[in-house]
Formats: C-alpha cells, structure tokens, sequence
C-alpha cells in the first residue's frame, strides 16, 4: 500500500495569520503548529506518552546530535528514529547547520565539501556535506527534512551575508538533487539573507526556482532583536508561495509566537520551553513565573488555574518551589511537562481565534503579557 503523500492546505484566514493542515502518512498536523525540541531523540524530561497528551502533533530532532551520538548506523539498525524513540508523531529534523555554527569547537566551511567541523563532544574530525546531511536525515526515516545551509550570526557586514545566503542556495539545490523523488516525505528550503531584505527576497527566489513542499526562515533568533525579526517577516510576508507551510526556525517566545503568526508564519520549533522548565522558569497565561523565587514559598495556588490538561493544578508554587530548591528530578519534569502543555494550548488558542475571526484581538490582549 503506497504511502500518503506530504501535503498542505490553509483552511482558513485572518489578513495574514492562517489556520492550516499539514497531512503526512504518519497523522495530520494544524497549524500554526509548535514543535517540542528532542534534539537528541528524547525531549527532555518528557516521554513521547505526555508529549502527545499535551496535543503536540510533530517533534523536532537533530542531525548534527544523532550524527555524533549514537550514530546514524545505530538508529537505522531499529528501522529508524520512530522506532529508536518509539515516537509515532511525525518528526522533522534540522540539518545541522546551526549546530555546526554555534556548538563544534573548530569548523570551517568548504563550498564543494560542507562543513567541517569538531565534534563538541570528543573532538573528532567531520564532514557534513549538503549530500551527507540529506542521506542522515533520509537514513533517519525523517519526514520533514531540511537542506543542508550555513547558518551566520547576527552580522551588519553584507558582503559576508550575501556569500553565505549564495552558499546556502547552492547547497540548497545539491540538498533538493539528493533527496530524490520521496513524495510521502517533505523537503524544506531555508531563506537565509539577515536583516537585508534584497538578500531575503534572492535567497526566496532562488529556493522558490529549485522547488520545496515548505519555506522556512533561517538565520533568526541569532542575536536581533524581536522588532528587527518583525522587520524581516513584515517583509517577506508578501513573497512567501501561500500553498506552502512557512516555518520560522528556533522561534521562540510566546510573544514572538503571536507576532510572527500575524506575519503569516505556520511552524515553529524552539528548546525554550523545556530548557526553562529545567531552570525554574514556567510560562502561564498571567506572563512568566520564576518558581525559584522565594516568595512562592507560602504560595499554595497552582501555577496557573487556567491550565486544562493532565491536571497539573494540583501541584502547588510552593511545593515546586521546595523541588527545586532540593534539586529533585521532579521539579525538571513537572515544569517542562507544564511549559510544553501551555505552548500547546497557546496554538490551540491561536488556531481558534483564527478560524473565528478573533486573532488580532487575541493578539494585542497577550503580545505584551506573555
């Protein structure tokens, strides 16, 4: 029995912002959809069980992670990552560009051979071409698969922005040459460019000439600022193919989850969530909760009494407060569990108010709250 094929309808509108459907053979994904982050095929402090509780339809994991440790021959030898991590949601997965940027202790960058780079791990020599990323990331059974680009920091110099976003697209076509003909898979472009909007609109032109089944913004959450981001999808809002998904990469914020849904953005991806919940911080309808302050010591409310799933109310700010103060794993657990499950009903909210009509209004009562 052939497999579904990958495919994407917006259902509804509001000026910019869109409800849509994501279909993949693995189940359907709505949009504006928010991807909890599983770099090394687990999301911290989570099973894949709760994750799905939380309404979450898609995971994202890493190239440049599972590449390293354990190794792709290892994760292929258990018929992929879905059975490796026993995760029947689709799974997207980055190519690993950004992580050769800001993690490897040594990299350069070769336009025929990628890049190369030392493992942050144990130091040991790698080359991740364009070509290389792409059989990962297929050898991973992935069903959203990212080219292969060069990811820069935040950078004024155009000269070096413009030779990285012309890198970026000559990788993107060797990337699309790679991936072949896999119709049940999807294969992203990233626009890459910084804050030069001539930049954006080549790099858009160029990846719109190869052909992908999505669209995704690279080369933000690097350093700007949330006004310069708004900037730059104000921008490109116009020029984005409207019958594909527009995914903002490793965004973000709640309020830049807002702004960027106004500006027409379908997907999103971002560790914050998880690493907040690690580190004390919850994110509630009221704005953002440091659990370790000691004024929720005497405080026995719930984190947030709007909470509507798994019955996280039950646990007190003062008894999170009293985990993390004596380092139990449970205080890690409960809050990521919490964050990720109000991440999810913000896109539930979102989805909602745009099918309803609602978005902007919902939109300016939470920009600046959350």
């Amino acid at each position: 029995m052939a497999l579904k094929k990958f495919a994407f309808k917006v259902l509804n509108k509001e000026k910019y912002a869109r409800s849509g459907l994501i279909e993949t053979h693995r189940g359907n994904i709505h949009t504006p959809a928010f991807m909890p982050v599983g770099t090394q095929a687990s999301v911290k402090a989570c099973t894949i069980d709760d994750i799905k509780k939380t309404g979450s339809e898609i995971i994202l994991s890493n190239t440049y992670h599972l590449m390293i440790r354990p190794g792709i021959e290892r994760i292929k030898s258990t018929g992929g990552l879905h059975e490796f991590m026993n995760c029947d949601l689709p799974i997207l997965t980055d190519s690993g560009g950004f992580q050769v940027m800001s993690l490897s202790k040594l990299n350069r960058i070769d336009r025929e051979k990628g890049a190369i780079f030392n493992s942050h791990v144990d130091g040991k020599k790698y080359y991740l071409s364009p070509e290389e990323s792409i059989k990962i990331q297929l050898g991973l059974n992935s069903d959203i698969v990212m080219v292969m680009d060069e990811c820069p920091k935040k950078n004024t110099d155009y000269k070096y922005i413009e030779k990285s976003m012309n890198l970026s697209l000559y990788w993107a076509e060797r990337s699309k040459s790679a991936f072949g003909h896999n119709p049940h898979k999807a294969l992203f472009g990233i626009i890459q460019g910084g804050l030069f909007k001539d930049l954006r609109k080549k790099s858009l032109d160029g990846l719109i000439k190869i052909g992908f089944e999505g669209y995704a913004m690279g080369g933000l959450a690097v350093g700007e600022s949330q006004n310069e981001m708004f900037e730059v999808l104000d921008y490109i809002k116009n020029l984005l193919p409207y019958n594909k998904p527009h995914y903002l990469m490793g965004v973000g914020t709640p309020s830049d989850i807002l702004g960027a849904v106004k500006r027409g953005i379908d997907m999103f991806d971002c560790v914050l969530p998880t690493r907040s919940g690690r580190t004390g911080l919850a994110f509630t309808w009221d704005g953002r909760i440091n659990i370790k302050n000691n004024k929720y010591q005497k405080d026995n409310t719930s984190l947030d009494s709007n909470c509507s799933n798994f019955n996280l109310n039950k646990y007190s700010k003062n008894y999170i407060n009293h985990l993390f103060n004596t380092n139990e794993i449970l205080a890690s657990m409960l809050l990521t569990l919490h964050n990720i499950n109000f991440y999810q009903e913000l896109m539930s909210a979102i989805r909602k108010n745009i099918n309803h009509g609602t978005f902007n209004e919902f939109h300016d009562k939470y920009i600046d709250k959350l």
